[in-house]
């Protein structure tokens, strides 16, 4: 462990003891199911951790990033060499004031959609297809079935670790835009309100419905993904532009493109991380040969690759 990593341990264990730990598998916490360790690991449970955190990067500058459900990332194979954050238990609960829900960020987002039925609030249905806690999804503006989470955020609260205090701004400050957000870096999601609409809760429940099938049809539920790779260029499909270029069923080492949604790659038994990221730019390269568009992609890159620079 280099020295920064030693001495960030150190701070750590000084405020959060035993609950620091080195060395963390993270394929497991991952829905590729691929990739290598977290050099530090840190599940934060109340602002006081996030604090310590703020102290520890500060006084000894390593890396840090921030996992929720690991449903949008891909690991390195070498793993993360800085400290990898996970907001714990106290993080997940919500809280329902008339028609508006604040919850934390640690909250499944299927599960806060479940609240909203409950409460027969609608605006929410379209997140019971989406494997996101309500962090991740605000800070990649998540959405699906022409929804998105944007669209029903009404404030958001935030720690800001580069400056160690927590701050709360308007939707409008996050300049929200098609699968992002400008909230800036260092900036850790720990709560949020969604404003929703009264609304019957058997339509509500069925619009949900509707969605849960829709997802079980086309996607690969049984193998290990990232959702959906690329994200749609304008005016068009990422999915249609790799089916078009004849790209289902491609393979690099242990990594498919799925034959059921060709946005989608699917993580086989022996697949590395490597695999999936060769794949990606094999895809990248013939959409971009087929129909002249430089897909996006959606996934993010924790750690190093090979190719980076050093």
């Amino acid at each position: 462990m280099s020295g920064d990593l030693d001495a960030a341990l150190r701070i750590l264990r000084q405020g959060a003891g035993d609950r620091v730990r080195t060395r963390v598998p993270l394929a497991p916490l991952t829905t590729f199911r691929v990739g290598g360790p977290a050099a530090l690991y840190l599940e934060p449970e109340r602002e006081e951790d996030l604090a310590l955190v703020s102290r520890a990067v500060g006084e000894a500058p390593i890396p840090f990033t921030v996992i929720g459900k690991g449903s949008n990332v891909l690991v390195s194979d070498e793993g993360f060499a800085g400290l990898v954050l996970r907001l714990g238990k106290g993080y997940r609960w919500a809280a329902r004031d008339r028609d508006r829900v604040r919850a934390g960020a640690a909250m499944p987002l299927p599960a806060l959609a479940g609240v909203a039925l409950r409460h027969g609030l609608s605006g929410l249905e379209f997140g019971v297809a989406i494997p996101a806690t309500l962090g991740g999804a605000v800070k990649m503006n998540a959405g699906a079935h022409d929804g998105q989470i944007g669209d029903i955020v009404h404030r958001i609260e935030v720690y800001r670790i580069a400056e160690e205090r927590a701050v709360s701004v308007p939707a409008e400050a996050a300049g929200f835009s098609y699968r992002g957000s400008a909230l800036p870096e260092d900036a850790i999601v720990t709560a949020a309100t969604v404003a929703l609409s009264p609304g019957p809760a058997d339509a509500i429940g069925a619009s949900m419905e509707r969605a849960r099938a829709w997802r079980k049809r086309t996607q690969p539920l049984a193998e290990p993904n990232c959702g959906s790779v690329f994200k749609n260029p304008p005016g068009g499909h990422a999915a249609a532009m790799i089916e078009t270029a004849e790209l289902k069923g491609t393979r690099v080492g242990g990594a498919l493109v799925s034959t059921k949604h060709a946005n989608f790659i699917v993580a086989g038994p022996d697949a590395t991380a490597s695999d999936v990221l060769a794949l990606i730019r094999l895809v990248q390269d013939r959409v971009r040969r087929s129909a002249g568009v430089e897909l996006e992609p959606e996934v993010h890159l924790v750690g190093r690759f090979e190719g980076d620079a050093a």
